[in-house]
């Protein structure tokens, strides 16, 4: 009878170990319905180029025409580039050139950020996306109001003349396009050919070629991108005018800036040319970065 209460004493241990086993595997079990949260994926991009060799010599020397006459050590100090200050390479980097010649200065730069996303549940490339659409409406291009290229903008300017006739501000751009492709004159494409009598604008001038290159969405460019055209500003005696061309491609997010100062203020840059640079470096980085 002495060793009945210690067999009743292990049965009953054997009992709560067995129950505190199950508990804890019905613990599991009615976990079992909780979702799982997978990661998003990262980005294509884990590193970035060296940014001062990522544009080749011989399209340094198409957009900086003024270092082709600088003596030869001159011209590779200019065509070696100034890199940014930046604390870690793999995030972000930068590279800048500038070539004086006798009838203008010409600078370029370009600015490349990997971006990064710490939130399990937002990709690299959703959140690069949010970081494009910040500048892009910094450059007061929306999805929703950009005035999209010659050849896009047909269907928007037939809503605003069925519904709103003149009474919506165009781009002078668009009026032009309007006067000249349509048989006879629209109310709005009549107001902006007055508009542009009134400032006084004469083939050739100044206003001219800014006002038919406006800032706009591209297409085939990465996976989203714009260009802004900054000509100079209001009152400045200076004919100094920069063009930018933002693309995002999968995290990565490059900025180039593309500028020229004439020597003699009577001289007005060709802000069509510096687009067409501007554009055709970006692709070309665009196809480096997805080599």
């Amino acid at each position: 009878m002495a060793y009945v209460p210690g067999v009743a004493l292990l049965a009953a241990l054997a009992v709560g170990c067995s129950a505190g086993a199950d508990g804890n595997a019905n613990g599991t079990d009615s976990k079992a319905g909780t979702p799982t949260v997978t990661p998003a994926p990262p980005g294509k991009y884990l590193t970035l180029p060296a940014p001062c060799r990522a544009v080749p010599r011989s399209t340094l020397k198409d957009l900086l025409p003024g270092a082709a006459e600088l003596p030869g050590d001159q011209q590779d100090k200019v065509f070696r580039g100034s890199a940014a200050v930046t604390y870690d390479t793999d995030r972000k980097v930068g590279c800048s050139w500038k070539a004086d010649g006798p009838n203008a200065t010409r600078s370029l730069s370009i600015d490349l950020e990997r971006v990064v996303s710490y939130d399990p549940a937002v990709s690299d490339d959703d959140r690069a996306d949010t970081v494009y659409a910040k500048k892009e409406k910094a450059a007061g291009l929306s999805a929703s109001a950009t005035p999209g290229p010659p050849d896009e903008k047909d269907e928007k300017d037939k809503k605003g003349e069925a519904s709103e006739g003149s009474g919506k501000a165009k781009d002078p751009a668009d009026g032009d396009a309007d006067a000249t492709d349509s048989a006879g004159p629209s109310p709005s494409g009549s107001d902006t050919a007055s508009s542009g009598e009134s400032t006084g604008g004469t083939p050739g001038s100044s206003s001219s070629p800014e006002e038919a290159l406006p800032s706009r969405i591209l297409d085939n460019l990465g996976d989203a991108a714009f260009l802004q055209d900054l000509p100079k500003k209001a009152g400045s005696t200076a004919q100094h005018h920069t063009v930018s061309v933002v693309f995002r491609t999968s995290n990565v997010v490059v900025t180039v800036r593309y500028a020229e100062q004439p020597t003699l203020v009577t001289q007005v840059p060709d802000g069509k040319e510096l687009q067409e640079k501007a554009q055709a470096l970006a692709r070309k980085l665009a196809e480096t970065l997805s080599e």
